[in-house]
Formats: C-alpha cells, structure tokens, sequence
C-alpha cells in the first residue's frame, strides 16, 4: 500500500468522523466533491424531522463501522511503511574504530559547542525539584553539557570510546583530570575530575553496567540512541533501563528524517520504535517536535528533519509524581 493511498484513507478518516458528529468538513477533497460534502453537512443539520431519526441513527452505526475499518487499514498500512523505513538502515553497520577514526580526523560535526537547547528548555522537568543529581551521559564525547550541569552541582558519568573526545572536554574546559584503570573492563580507563565530580570512562559503552558506576537520577540522550547501530537498539534500551535508579528522569533526543535520503548516522528512530524499546517497563511522553533541519541536513540530502524530545521514566516510580 503506497504513501498516496494511506494519505487518502487518514483523510476519509477525518472526513467520517466529522460527517458522523455532525461537525463541518475542511478537508480539501476537490470542488465538486466538496460542494456535494457542505450540502450533504447541511441538509443534515436542518433536518430534525422525528420520522427521520431512526434512519440517521441507523446510518451512523454505518460509518462508526466504516470509519473504523478504514483507520485500522490506514493504520495498518502507516506500520509497514515505519518497518519498511526502518528496514532501509537496519543493517547498517558503525564499528567502535570507525567512530575514533572521526575524533582522530575531527570530523565531529555531532558535536555541538554550546550547551544543548533541548536540555536548557527541559531541564526542570528532568530534575523535577531534586538537587545535586547523579547525570548519565552516554556516548558522551565532549559535551559541553556536561560542564554545565557540574556547574549546577550536580555530578556527571559519562561513557565515550574515543581518548581524545575525553581529553578535550577536560582540557577545553580548563579542568584538571586524573587517569586511572577500570577493574572490571580491561583495556578500559576512567578519567576523573574531583572537584566538579565529573568521571568519565573511556571504553565500549556496552561493556559499562551499573555494578561498575551503580544507577542514576537522570540520563541525558542527546546522541547516543541516535548513533549506536539499529541492529544493537533493544541491547542499548536493556543497558539504559538497568542504569536508571527508581526516580530516574530520562531524557531522549531522537530524530525523524527519510531513511530512503541518507543512510545515517544520525539513525532514524520513529516514535513507535522509541515506546516499542522502552514501553514494556517505563512510561514514554513526548515533549516536543520541532523542525531541526539546518543546511548540515540538507548536505545529507535530506529535505526534513524533526527533532523529538521524549521524557521516559521507570512505571511506578517516584518518577513520575
């Protein structure tokens, strides 16, 4: 089933259920055809005759019944076109040195030099009047959030692969560090900052847990969903759950784009797919979608890019009072 047609049926959709409660119709569904709908909408509303009340509510019956028979379709029809979306990048395929090979080559067009917007404008929400926070970032390269959050008083684990990323965030932010070996993950090291209580651990993100860094009030999100391959999705959601503490406050950035225009990363991650990874165990709320696409975007080849804002907290929890 074609994108014009699923478009056809979500608006006779809307049409219906206008048209069964009696509510004027706006779709542009042609002249002709729309004349016919307004004269129809208004005989309806000028005929209160008792002897035609049955047959109305008869033919209401009719297209309560149709109505939903066409949403389901249409419904239906929107689910495969997000499976077959998702399918144009399920196999593909970033490997750890690929990624240290950008940092390497500073070809870091993810990173963003001032703190994100998207924290600054949810960042009561995520905190939700607590105070001196334990924040999770994963794949955390150099983000300047992080210093801003330290700044509050809050403390900052972050995960990155790449050394380098690591070293420029303490030595862009004029911040001391110390380096020491991670036990429990060999090959891995932690690089800590005492006074701002910011310790961040170079190693595969997948290779971290909660027994080495134990649980965290607030997760920030900015890129890491976005960026690990499709295929690891339900691993990443798996390692996210088990690191949030019971009054945890997670906040997503995920993006929504045409897969068929450009092959990520920046991964396309449908909201469906975002409760799908998350719903079983946690409460998922979009708080914003807005248009993020810029002429980086446009580089990509892409002609739209939304950017959505999800806040996901652990089902009967503190969280979420």
């Amino acid at each position: 089933m074609n994108d014009d047609f699923t478009g056809c049926l979500l608006v006779w959709c809307g049409f219906l259920n206008s048209w069964v409660n009696g509510i004027p119709v706006k779709y542009n569904l042609g002249p002709s055809l729309s004349s016919r709908v307004d004269q129809r909408a208004g005989d309806r509303a000028r005929s209160t005759s008792d002897r035609y009340a049955p047959r109305q509510t008869a033919m209401r019956a009719t297209d309560v019944l149709l109505f939903s028979l066409l949403c389901h379709v249409a419904a239906g029809s929107a689910q495969v076109n997000i499976s077959r979306m998702l399918g144009q990048q399920a196999e593909r395929v970033m490997a750890l040195g690929e990624w240290e090979e950008r940092w390497q080559q500073d070809r870091i067009g993810f990173h963003q030099p001032t703190v994100h917007r998207m924290l600054e404008k949810n960042l009561d929400k995520v905190l939700n009047g607590r105070t001196g926070v334990r924040f999770f970032f994963p794949l955390c390269g150099k983000a300047i959030d992080m210093k801003w959050l330290a700044d509050q008083g809050h403390s900052v684990v972050g995960v990155e692969i790449s050394e380098k990323g690591i070293q420029q965030f303490f030595e862009e932010n004029n911040m001391t560090f110390s380096e020491e070996p991670v036990p429990e993950i060999p090959g891995a090291k932690v690089f800590r900052n005492p006074e701002k209580n910011i310790s961040l651990y170079q190693c595969d993100l997948f290779q971290f847990s909660s027994s080495i860094a134990g649980r965290f009030g607030a997760i920030w999100d900015r890129g890491s969903l976005v960026a690990i391959n499709p295929k690891d999705r339900e691993k990443y959601a798996a390692l996210i759950v088990s690191l949030m503490d019971n009054d945890c406050r997670y906040l997503l950035d995920t993006f929504l784009y045409n897969p068929d225009q450009y092959r990520g990363p920046p991964f396309f991650v449908p909201d469906e797919q975002v409760r799908s990874l998350f719903g079983s165990s946690c409460n998922v709320e979009l708080l914003q979608s807005v248009d993020a696409l810029t002429d980086r975007q446009r580089d990509w080849g892409l002609d739209s890019f939304m950017e959505n804002i999800h806040l996901i907290t652990l089902k009967n929890s503190s969280a979420t009072k």
